[in-house]
Order: C-alpha cells, then structure tokens, then sequence
C-alpha cells in the first residue's frame, strides 16, 4: 500500500481510504467487523466516517464498537456540520455547536482524540474565525490533531487559508469533494486552490456512484440490486448521453491494456498530484481487496492524454 503526505501536513494516509458510510446502514455489525479489520490487514489505514453517516452516528457507533486496539493503527478522520436534528438545532460550524459535536463523536467512536476533523459543509451564518478558533481549540486541547473541510468551493477555501494566517490558528489541510473521470468541474477552481494552499484531496464518489465499475451497459435497464435500480434520481444524475460515450470509450481503453475500469478509475484518481487517498466505501470484504489492488496501474503520459481527450471531449 502507497502511503502519502496528506497535502503539505506530516499526516501520512494510505493512497486508498475506507469510506465508511455503508457501516450501520447496508452493512451489518458483523458484515462491518470483517471490511474493517480485513482493509487494515491490507495496509489501509485512512478511515473516513461522519456524524451524519448511517442515521445520526451510526457508522461512528459501528467503528466505535469494532475498532478496539486497532484504533492505534489507523487514522480516523470524520466530519460535522450537517443537520443532526430535524429541528436545526444540532448542526453548523458555530463554537457552541463544534464543542458539543466532538464530544458526541468521540463517545460514539469511543476514542480520545480524532485524527482528521473535518467541516462537512459551509456554514454561511457563523463568520470563519469562530470556527477556526474553535478548531484550534480542539487541536490544542488534543482533541483533533489535524483539521479539513469538505464540499467548499474555492473562494471558501482562500477566505479559511488567508483567516487561519491572519489569526495564527491550524489551518484546513486536506478537502474532500467529489471527482472522478466524469465529474472533472473541481478542475477549474477547487483544484488550483489546494495546490496553492497545500490542501491534500481526498476524492469521494470515485466511480461515480458505480457508472465507473462498467456494470451498467448503454440503453440497458439497471440490474436488480444495483445502486441505480434502487435509486432512479441517482441514475438520471450520472446517467447521461455524454457519460456513457464516456465509459464506452473508456472500457475500450482500460480492456486494450489489460485493466478493468476499476482499475482505470483508481488509477487515475491517484495519478492526480494533489488526490492523497482515494476514498472508496465498501460492503464485502471482496471490495476491500479489489479497490487495494486498483491502484497499481501506473498510467504514462501518453495514456493520461488521451483520458483527457476522452472526457473533456
């Protein structure tokens, strides 16, 4: 396993991570035992959890109740900010609500200290020195040791990155958006902005909710027991004309040398300079395995052309 510099931080994280929102939700406790333990016996070592996961804390209680000793062996990064009340009440980035947000995860996670704390979303009714003050609390306090923001648009990013210089406080590290051979727009803004601050990116969705896995066959009907079978507004968002010329052209590429579109997918994603691990969810432990081994594929320059030909048309 890959182990990479999370951004320009000293935090080391594996080149593929563990998204862990299917624990609690489509996984079972057991089912849940066996991906975690296998992905770190693997050399996994990034695990990428939220509050929100799984109903209100679910995937963290899961973790919480598995991980025991092994906690030591990887880093646990999870998030906060989205709503977990209906009443608006427990959600946000404000002082008030970070303070008791962490103490909520770290019961849940039954740990002391969480790795990677990271704002979900932006916040637009609490200004950024509160909560970077309030994150810096935390990191102080040795609560967090390192802190990232997810779904920010760049403007954002600058603003955190030029508030967290101004006011001598820990600074975002890493970001974590969506991007995949057919979700390329953090290309034109997010991705120059983490290069210019050193923000690690940690991209989820990586096959596209699985249009990349090349399951899903042009003008053909989802199988049963697919993600886009159970959930038709997620297949009308990735299944579009111009994406499955995509992944047409993009299986004849991958099957000409060799390599599945899985492989394609990772190997891509990690070929990115700033990507420091792939974030790939997984019910069985099969896909543990098959996503570890998916970045093996060391794409030339030649063959990073012409992906580029193939999806920016």
């Amino acid at each position: 396993m890959q182990i990479r510099n999370l951004g320009g931080s000293g935090l080391r994280v594996s080149a593929v991570g563990l998204g862990c929102n299917n624990f609690g939700q489509r996984t079972d406790l057991e089912t849940s035992r066996k991906v975690i333990h296998r992905a770190i016996d693997l050399g996994i070592t990034l695990f990428d959890t939220a509050d929100i996961y799984a109903g209100m804390g679910g995937s963290e209680t899961v973790l919480g109740e598995v991980l025991g000793d092994r906690r030591k062996d990887i880093v646990l990064a999870t998030k906060y900010s989205k709503p977990m009340a209906t009443d608006g009440t427990k959600q946000g980035a404000s002082r008030r609500y970070i303070m008791s947000a962490i103490e909520a995860s770290l019961r849940r996670l039954k740990t002391d200290y969480i790795d990677l704390y990271q704002q979900h979303d932006c916040d637009p009714l609490t200004p950024i020195e509160e909560t970077l003050r309030a994150l810096d609390d935390l990191v102080r306090q040795g609560k967090v040791r390192y802190i990232g923001n997810s779904n920010f648009p760049a403007w954002r990013i600058a603003e955190a990155e030029l508030t967290a210089r101004q006011l001598n406080v820990n600074r975002f590290v890493s970001c974590q958006d969506e991007y995949s051979l057919v979700v390329r727009d953090i290309e034109k803004d997010l991705l120059p902005a983490a290069q210019e601050y050193r923000l690690g990116l940690l991209p989820f969705f990586p096959l596209a909710s699985g249009l990349l896995t090349g399951k899903y066959k042009r003008g053909a009907a989802a199988p049963e027991d697919t993600r886009f079978a159970k959930a038709p507004a997620l297949r009308e968002r990735y299944v579009t004309p111009r994406n499955e010329e995509i992944v047409e052209k993009l299986q004849a590429f991958a099957q000409a040398r060799g390599h599945s579109m899985l492989e394609l997918a990772f190997s891509w994603l990690a070929s990115r300079p700033q990507v420091s691990s792939v974030i790939a969810g997984a019910t069985r432990v099969e896909q543990v395995e098959q996503n570890v081994k998916a970045i093996d594929w060391k794409l030339t320059t030649e063959e990073l052309a012409e992906i580029d030909k193939i999806t920016k048309g």
